[in-house]
């Protein structure tokens, strides 16, 4: 395994490093009753021929009035309402190809792959913060006096948003809802579950996670970047790096991880050098319902082999043949 971390012991009983924030419970109440007055607006419209499938452009407006993407799968033959999987993209990505959807339909799933506010795909980015815009979400709003201007709330209110919208809809059995995704897709799908009554999470090298440990150990590089660039530019002595930690841990999925009520599976790869394993346990750590984690001691932060066939049995073992 990697020698850059923490020993798998060690990582078993980590706690994480970045500051909560003392208003964290209250930050994220209302950050939910500000979802929750919103008229999402959602429309439906057919997007791409199949003939097994229905495959639909589902756009709804989220907070700040951003609309929001997410492409909608569900099977066509189909005898009552089936249950669902949101589906979440790695940093900067988008929700991907029609067909990369089908191997979930194909069992007897509906599937929601949303594209993230500002990167890839489709969704629309509002803006209207203070500091720093050059590039970089993890510190859009950062500089902003109101906490409530951190990009990635939005992103994470996106979620459940999209959770509400499919639990909702005719065609989808609500009592049976799963999350997945790997890195950013890994961190969205804790902070969906958290925010949410999701029943299955499955993830990979989940981002998002103790930021203070990522820069402690000098892994402040590729995807979080923007972290070291951010106090080169704008704190070069770190007079301040206390309250800018403190006011990212609003924002960090270990300080949401303790809500999940859902069954919990993650891979982690041991020679990941760009979401740490120890950040990765930040939050896996603060889970207390059912839970399970699967080592790749070879593997860093790359594709890994099986996880989305292990991900498709498991919901269908627990969603489909129960």
């Amino acid at each position: 395994m990697g020698l850059f971390d923490l020993s798998v012991p060690e990582l078993k009983q980590y706690g994480g490093m970045n500051p909560r924030p003392a208003d964290f419970d209250t930050y994220w109440a209302r950050g939910l009753d500000e979802m929750n007055a919103i008229d999402p607006e959602a429309t439906m419209t057919p997007a791409y021929e199949h003939p097994a499938f229905d495959c639909l452009d589902l756009y709804f407006t989220g907070t700040k009035g951003a609309r929001v993407y997410a492409k909608f799968v569900v099977p066509k033959h189909r005898t009552g309402p089936v249950p669902a999987v949101l589906q979440f993209h790695g940093y900067s990505g988008a929700s991907g190809e029609w067909t990369g959807l089908f191997q979930l339909a194909a069992s007897g799933f509906a599937v929601a792959a949303l594209d993230v506010r500002g990167q890839g795909g489709l969704s629309e980015d509002v803006g209207g913060v203070k500091g720093n815009t050059l590039h970089g979400q993890i510190i859009r709003g950062l500089e902003d006096p109101d906490p409530d201007k951190l990009l990635f709330r939005d992103i994470f209110l996106d979620t459940a948003m999209l959770y509400r919208i499919v639990a909702g809809l005719e065609c989808v059995d609500a009592q049976r809802i799963a999350v997945c995704g790997g890195s950013q897709g890994g961190g969205l799908s804790l902070a969906c579950a958290a925010l949410t009554d999701t029943k299955l999470v499955s993830i990979c090298y989940p981002f998002l996670s103790d930021y203070q440990r990522v820069w402690s150990i000098d892994l402040a590089k590729d995807a979080y970047s923007e972290l070291k660039e951010f106090f080169r530019h704008r704190d070069p002595t770190h007079s301040l790096e206390n309250e800018y930690f403190t006011k990212l841990g609003y924002i960090d999925v270990q300080h949401l991880a303790s809500r999940i009520r859902g069954k919990v599976r993650m891979c982690t790869g041991l020679m990941d050098t760009i979401c740490p394993p120890s950040s990765q346990f930040a939050a896996f750590n603060k889970i207390t319902s059912p839970k399970e984690v699967i080592f790749y001691p070879d593997f860093g932060h790359e594709y890994i082999p099986g996880y989305m066939d292990d991900t498709a049995t498991w919901f269908a073992s627990e969603f489909l043949n129960s």
